[in-house]
């Protein structure tokens, strides 16, 4: 355990989605310069997880999509890899999962918190996986998750929901607990935009805050204010929500972290003279970013 907090970046499996649904109301003539399409016009998405190591503690930001799909399923929604990434990526550190000791979950869509599972194996039922490790979700991303709206059903897998709710280390919280849970100066912010209760982590550092966006903005184009998902459920509110967080996150210097940017893991945040922002210093990974 390092005596300075750090942050690495870790890869939880990939997919590829379709373009169009990832850019939402934007035309393909315009999202078509920030990314390449393959055959099916899905674009490559990462399901990136954050590491932050204190002297103390193991805390994992998300769990990626993980490998628990069942064969068809994991073609169906573009999952390219069959093993389970992040294991392997935290066994590159001399981590098990067993030494993590917080999960934070931003919300429970399944290419957030799939990664939680056991790989698919054949008549064998997924099993949780953290078993040290108390869950971290927000108080109404959980009654998202047990109740969906018919229109995001298919994002929640129910044996997640169940897994969580009987190991007994499922810790619901609200946007005051930041401190509390993760320690002086963690922040949570909570977002109704993309997903009702959407978790979203300030994280201290040195240089300025890190922002844990999540799917209010997954990726460095979605930091242009007008930008959304066909996936967010309230697309007027993630804009205005994303307006009243940049801004603040501007006066302090913040950095934000991408959970599905195929090539970017972190970037500064920045505005030009017209208002628009965007992310420059951009970094493909952190390496045991000392914060």
């Amino acid at each position: 355990m390092p005596n300075t907090t750090t942050l690495t970046s870790l890869m939880g499996n990939s997919q590829k989605l379709d373009g169009g649904a990832m850019f939402g109301n934007a035309p393909k003539a315009l999202w078509q310069r920030w990314t390449e399409t393959d055959e099916l016009n899905r674009i490559d998405l990462a399901c990136r997880c954050l590491l932050v190591q204190t002297a103390t503690e193991n805390i994992l930001f998300e769990t990626g999509v993980g490998a628990f799909f069942h064969p068809d399923m994991k073609s169906r929604f573009g999952v390219v890899e069959s093993n389970h990434v992040l294991l392997e990526q935290l066994e590159k550190l001399g981590l098990e999962p067993s030494d993590i000791n917080k999960v934070v979950l931003s919300h429970l869509h399944f290419d957030h918190a799939g990664g939680l599972l056991t790989e698919w194996s054949e008549n064998q039922p997924p099993e949780l996986l953290f078993e040290n490790a108390t869950f971290i979700v927000g108080k109404d991303a959980w009654e998202r998750a047990i109740n969906p709206h018919f229109r995001d059903r298919a994002s929640f897998i129910p044996d997640i929901q169940r897994l969580l709710e009987s190991s007994g280390r499922l810790e619901l919280v609200g946007p005051e607990d930041g401190p509390r849970i993760l320690g002086a100066n963690f922040r949570f912010h909570i977002s109704h935009g993309h997903t009702p209760g959407m978790l979203v982590t300030e994280i201290p550092t040195t240089q300025g805050p890190v922002l844990y966006a999540a799917d209010l903005i997954p990726g460095a184009p979605w930091v242009h204010l007008p930008l959304t998902m066909g996936y967010d459920r309230f697309p007027e509110l993630l804009i205005e929500e994303k307006q009243v967080l940049l801004t603040d996150l501007l006066n302090r210097k913040g950095k934000i972290f991408f959970t599905h940017d195929p090539k970017t893991a972190m970037g500064d945040l920045t505005q030009d003279e017209r208002g628009k922002f965007s992310v420059s210093n951009l970094q493909t990974d952190l390496t045991a970013y000392q914060s």
